[in-house]
């Protein structure tokens, strides 16, 4: 990967495990700078299962990390959300690589102490991972009006038994861990919140008002424009290829393209054939029988499969806008999933003296998992009503309800999608008004 590779912030399922971010919402598409500033879980797990955590332990325990797990436990996806214990010693050891080319090193607590280091990671990427996280630009962030460069990362640990953060400068590496050592849990404290003012502070004692030294980029670390959804260099596609360009560091003169979309056999240029004159989309073995029809092929970009609901039309192919030719309507277009009890651009009054408004939903066209999402937040999973077709050749699970009870409290307007595990999505946008009583 790259720094701006294309990833998925999206519901997503691994062998069973469902993951879900700390603030319960998604995004969509996000780059690898944006998940790894924003501490974004799902991302996180989709780019270690494709590492493997058994490999990615052994990098940590190399470098220091002496992970600490239950008797007899292997390294699982869960590692990367804190599936593993560590210290705080280690955990400061470890970051030094961002300051020190890659080299992780032990702490030593007496000047005789042996030096001792291991390698992390290359020069290259220690450069770009403290690029990112020197460069957050998050509102609020801690270390905003600093005058030294800090990369900084903070972390919560399940039901706020500790708050963690570090910050690395080019000559102090500080952590600080915020908790109770009978591990009681601390409500409502955050790494971000107790910890990172307290890095912040410890820094400012030990660099008063130090300018930033000028740290160029190591060789083979090269700045890239590169292009979304196919995640190449702008310069190795066609213009019409990249539909939204960033710009990238990369490595050793290479521009990976975005990961593979799991459970599909074809890349991410894909071909549409069209009716240049009447302007309309077909398919194969579909030819018009108009004999002005000019039919061509025309190659472009398309978005990962779990990203349709986040993709606006103005970052689409133009061609994906074009209507099917009536006599060419794919068969996928039936599979789509159907929000039922909500029409697209309704208007909903919430009763005068109530507070709020409550829609019994139901998703219909999946025999799988239904995650409902209110403006990227997630709001309930429920199972999905089959088709008639779908009720004949597949049975459905009944652990969960079919019927999702959304409940609106607020005015304004809202986009509702409900998701599945395949891709499959249905959006309605409508609008909610409280009712005003006359006076």
């Amino acid at each position: 990967m790259h720094s701006e590779s294309l990833l998925s912030d999206a519901p997503q399922h691994f062998g069973g495990y469902a993951p879900g971010n700390f603030q319960a919402s998604f995004t969509g598409p996000v780059s690898v700078s944006e998940a790894l500033q924003r501490s974004l879980n799902v991302p996180a797990v989709d780019v270690l299962e494709r590492v493997g955590p058994e490999r990615f332990a052994a990098v940590l325990r190399n470098a220091g990390l002496k992970l600490r797990m239950p008797a007899g436990a292997v390294p699982n996806l869960s590692l990367i959300l804190g599936g593993g214990g560590t210290t705080l010693e280690e955990l400061v050891g470890a970051y030094t690589a961002l300051a020190r080319q890659g080299m992780a090193g032990q702490p030593r607590l007496t000047p005789d102490a042996p030096q001792q280091d291991t390698r992390l990671m290359s020069a290259g990427a220690a450069f770009i991972v403290r690029e990112i996280l020197e460069h957050g630009g998050r509102p609020g962030a801690p270390f905003r009006d600093s005058a030294t460069r800090v990369a900084w990362k903070t972390g919560t640990s399940f039901g706020f038994r500790d708050a963690w953060a570090i910050g690395v400068t080019d000559r102090y590496t500080v952590g600080v861990w915020v908790g109770r050592p009978d591990g009681t849990p601390n409500p409502g404290f955050f790494g971000a919140n107790t910890a990172a003012p307290l890095v912040r502070d410890v820094l400012a004692v030990l660099n008063p008002e130090s300018a930033p030294a000028v740290r160029p980029p190591p060789a083979g670390v090269v700045a890239v424009d590169v292009c979304w959804p196919t995640g190449l260099s702008a310069e190795a596609i066609l213009p019409e290829h990249c539909l939204l360009r960033r710009k990238a560091w990369t490595l050793e003169g290479t521009t990976p393209p975005t990961l593979p979309e799991r459970g599909q056999t074809t890349g991410w240029i894909q071909t549409t054939w069209v009716d240049a004159h009447s302007r309309q989309r077909l398919r194969a073995g579909c030819t018009p029988s108009d004999p002005q029809a000019k039919v061509e092929a025309i190659s472009h970009p398309r978005w990962p499969t779990l990203l349709q609901p986040w993709i606006e039309s103005d970052m689409r192919h133009p061609v994906e806008s074009w209507p099917w030719h009536p006599a060419c309507l794919p068969r996928t277009l039936g599979q789509q999933l159907r929000i039922s009890g909500l029409e697209a651009h309704s208007v909903i009054h919430i009763a005068p003296g109530r507070r709020e408004a409550v829609l019994p939903l139901h998703a219909v066209g999946s025999s799988e998992l239904v995650h409902w999402l209110l403006d990227g937040r997630l709001v309930g999973s429920t199972q999905s009503l089959p088709t008639a077709a779908q009720t004949s050749t597949q049975a459905t699970s009944t652990s969960l309800p079919s019927v999702l009870r959304l409940s609106l409290t607020q005015a304004g307007p809202y986009a509702l999608t409900a998701l599945d595990a395949s891709g499959r999505y249905g959006q309605v946008r409508f609008v909610v008004k409280q009712h005003r009583q006359s006076n």
